[in-house]
């Protein structure tokens, strides 16, 4: 990628990122710390808590309509290529998280069913029973549907609208400088995702408004690309450059950056039997010596596990119970088998209740997924 690439920092949305160090993305891309902002969160998370959310763009707009009770939006999206996975389950946590701050905020989640073609072949009739399960996901991690509108981009005639609008102002120069070298197809997914981005300010939807964009950093590219056709079609729309809030990316299993749906041995999904799940995680990269005496005498190196990691940003709500994680490890006092033993235990306990309260989830993402294509097919307006 090589307008993403700089020293040690890969940045591409479609396919491998490498970030050895967080906060060169602040110089180098001017994402802003999330840390200098904290004050303004009403609500405390996890994932702010422990740096997982750690990046934003504009974010103060949004926490601003929170503060004063005005109108705002959640919007993000899921490519439907598989079931959810860590990375995903992040985003996801985002987008619940900023719904239930203010009873004004309202969710746009997208199933991009146009990039999941461009980018991974997958034809529009094969994803429609994946974008039920994704978005049943959804609900069962805490989305209030009364405040939510799901819809595919292939049907969102004004998302599609707004993508051929886009497609005047930019120039394959000026795209090849984003992305790189790619097929024109997937120049044209990031306008379609630029128009799922700007649908919420649409007339239609109550006009211009912040909006704020939960994604991995990989994602940036995009904000970016939709932040710039923000400001040149700000007279014609009225429309407020788009807020977002960037996640660190989850690692794969053997440590490697990112956790991807190509590679299943590398991905801890939402579905995993138990059995297969275990096995994953006792074959994950760890911060452990290479003895147990060593272990002992030494201490482990939690900043380098993926076992950790797994604890801190997914399986372990409590501060307390992680910070005795981290201290048995350091000292030397807990061991990578039983450690990871014990991780394998908090994501079957998880994962039966998440499939629990999916499986009662799933009528309701097929009624969110017809009703939304029910809007978007009768939609078409952006003027």
């Amino acid at each position: 990628m090589k307008e993403c690439k700089l020293s040690e920092t890969i940045i591409d949305p479609w396919g491998s990122s490498d970030i050895a160090d967080y906060s060169r993305l602040f110089e180098l891309f001017g994402i802003e710390p999330v840390s200098k902002i904290l004050d303004k969160f009403p609500v405390t998370h996890r994932l702010l808590r422990r740096g997982m959310w750690f990046g934003h763009r504009d974010l103060t707009k949004v926490l601003d309509a929170v503060s004063n009770g005005s109108e705002y939006a959640v919007m993000s999206g899921i490519k439907p290529t598989g079931v959810f996975h860590l990375g995903t389950k992040t985003t996801a946590e985002a987008m619940v998280y900023f719904q239930s701050l203010s009873n004004k905020s309202r969710v746009f989640y997208a199933v991009a069913d146009v990039e999941a073609y461009c980018d991974n072949g997958i034809k529009f009739s094969q994803s429609h029973e994946l974008a039920v399960s994704n978005v049943a996901d959804i609900l069962a991690i805490g989305l209030k549907p009364e405040r939510v509108y799901v819809y595919k981009q292939s049907e969102e005639k004004r998302v599609m609208n707004l993508a051929s609008v886009f497609s005047k102002a930019v120039t394959t120069n000026m795209m090849h400088a984003i992305y790189g070298e790619r097929p024109f197809g997937l120049y044209f997914s990031a306008l379609v995702q630029a128009g799922d981005i700007l649908l919420p300010q649409l007339k239609v939807f109550g006009g211009p408004k912040p909006v704020v964009v939960p994604v991995g950093v990989d994602q940036d590219p995009h904000i970016r690309l939709t932040r710039d056709l923000a400001k040149r079609y700000s007279d014609e729309f009225g429309f407020i450059e788009p807020s977002a809030v960037f996640h660190k990316l989850v690692r794969s299993l053997q440590g490697t950056q990112k956790m991807s749906k190509r590679d299943p041995m590398s991905v801890l999904t939402l579905n995993e039997d138990p059995a297969v799940a275990r096995k994953k995680i006792m074959n994950a990269l760890t911060g452990g010596r290479a003895t147990a005496e060593e272990q002992r005498r030494l201490g482990g190196e939690p900043d380098k596990c993926v076992v950790y990691e797994y604890y801190r940003d997914h399986f372990l709500e409590s501060d307390a119970e992680l910070e005795v994680v981290r201290v048995e490890c350091v000292s030397g006092k807990r061991l990578c088998g039983e450690c990871k033993a014990q991780l394998a235990e908090l994501v079957e306990k998880y994962m039966t209740e998440h499939t629990r309260k999916k499986e009662k989830c799933m009528d309701l993402a097929r009624k969110l997924l017809e009703e939304g294509s029910e809007i978007a097919r009768s939609g078409g307006e952006i003027f």
